[in-house]
């Protein structure tokens, strides 16, 4: 979450209060203007108070129109109905509401399934608030094994994590508030993600494991877990180093059962001793819920582990986060329940024939070129062409805004900072049409920007915000 300060004016304008925000009287919510930095002395009306927020909340982004974020923005009212109807329930009190609890626990088998665990009754596993947190979890549970198997040298010797330069804000996290050394891959070419033999000789007998993005974030492509798994095998055949591998599927390992289904990249190899992924983004479920999963309770070091009683019994849980309510996974077990493997599979295959006709209607356009097309996550980038130089990227991603559309532009980590893309996220709900529409949009902006004498855009790194 960002740090905020307090505010840097001590007496700001208070917020104005309509008449029309009073019900039968009109001047009744008028009685003072509330201040926006400190608790009010008195109460206001709940329907003044509730004016107040949603007019300031105006100014958002429109969320269906943000093709920055991999998040759901859309689900049905049914689902929406049973996340308010759960809202109050905070399913950390297993033996308090144990109906959600077995909701839990029934999604962990599926996914446990769906991931072809070779017992998916031994695999473990446990909802999260997103993610980042999974990540979080799986990164413990590597460097608590690694430090069990090196008792004699740890604390002294200093534990690391491999993975590419392209990886989630998350793991670089994972890396600092845990004292890990992160060993990053960096980009070469058109390679945008980790290259297996890089990864494999990064690796030594400090190394906790190696982290394989199953959807990197910067160009929406798979990295080749099981060509990462291969390099490490051939590294323990040259030096008894067993070094395990955990996948971030934050969004891939909710499209590529359904869409890849010959793409080995789960726990049918070995090696994969974990995996989480993001219910809330191609899991089709509205912020926030992810799920971390471990291929049985031995990747999972029981001293991490804390058991919370339940129906009398005993219950394990493993998380950062305490209390937080239930909705979410309840919504979680109501769209698996919903959608069933072909419901999901219509869903991101359309998705995906989105992202595919999206991208080859911009290429078409002649100022871009693709470094994706949306054949793997239904997300590609695209850059402008060498002989474009009137505007850049940014200059396209602030022009599209003042459409409504939010388009993040950015620039790549080492060692390729000198390209700077669009990137464009299709989710369920992102139709044809707004495809169409979006399309449409850029095509007539394009007129105006070639006649730029310049790119426009001076501050690049403020230029857009790309967190996800």
């Amino acid at each position: 979450m960002p740090l905020h300060q307090g505010p840097e004016k001590r007496d700001e304008r208070p917020l104005s209060v309509n008449p029309f925000f009073g019900e039968a009287n009109p001047v009744g919510g008028m009685t003072e203007a509330p201040p926006k930095h400190r608790l009010p002395d008195g109460p206001l009306p709940p329907t003044t108070a509730y004016q107040l927020v949603h007019d300031e909340l105006m100014l958002d982004g429109n969320a269906r129109l943000n093709l920055a974020t991999f998040v759901t923005t859309w689900m049905e009212p049914q689902a929406g109905l049973l996340m308010t109807e759960c809202r109050d329930k905070n399913m950390i009190d297993k033996d308090e509401y144990p109906r959600t609890a077995e909701l839990e626990r029934r999604c962990v088998a599926m996914l446990a399934d769906l991931w072809n665990a070779p017992d998916p009754a031994a695999a473990v596993g446990c909802s999260t608030t997103g993610s980042s947190e999974a990540c979080m979890l799986a990164g413990m549970a590597l460097k608590r094994r690694w430090a069990q198997r090196n008792a004699d040298r740890y604390p002294g010797a200093r534990p690391n994590l491999v993975m590419g330069v392209n990886v989630q804000v998350c793991w670089d996290k994972f890396c600092n508030f845990w004292e890990v050394e992160a060993r990053q891959v960096p980009m070469e070419g058109d390679r945008y993600h980790l290259d297996p033999q890089a990864a494999a000789e990064l690796c030594d007998e400090n190394t906790i494991g190696v982290v394989g993005i199953l959807g990197s974030t910067f160009d929406g492509s798979y990295e080749p877990i099981a060509d990462l798994c291969a390099a490490l095998d051939a590294l323990q055949e040259r030096t008894g180093l067993d070094i395990p591998v955990h996948v971030d599927g934050a969004s891939g390992a909710m499209v590529a059962p359904f869409l890849d289904e010959d793409l080995v990249w789960d726990f049918r190899l070995p090696r994969v001793s974990s995996i989480n992924t993001s219910g809330h983004k191609y899991g089709l479920v509205y912020p926030g819920v992810g799920w971390a999963l471990w291929r049985s309770a031995v990747e999972l070091p029981e001293e991490l582990v804390f058991r919370v009683n339940y129906l009398g019994g005993d219950m394990p849980t493993f998380a950062l986060n305490f209390s937080r309510p239930g909705a979410q996974v309840v919504a979680q077990y109501y769209t698996f329940l919903r959608l069933g493997r072909e419901g999901y599979r219509a869903v991101q295959q359309t998705t995906r024939d989105v992202a595919l006709g999206l991208s080859e209607r911009i290429e078409a356009l002649g100022d871009f070129q693709l470094l994706t097309r949306g054949d793997e996550l239904p997300v590609f980038a695209f850059t402008t062409k060498p002989d474009v130089t009137a505007y850049d990227v940014f200059d396209v991603s602030r022009r599209m805004r003042e459409r409504g559309w939010l388009v993040p532009a950015y620039t790549f980590p080492a060692n390729r900072e000198d390209l700077s893309v669009l990137r464009v996220v299709c989710r369920n709900g992102f139709s044809e049409d707004l495809a169409e529409l979006f399309v449409e949009d850029l095509g007539r902006l394009l007129p105006e920007l070639r006649m730029q004498p310049h790119p426009l855009t001076r501050d690049k790194a403020a230029a857009t915000g790309f967190h996800h």
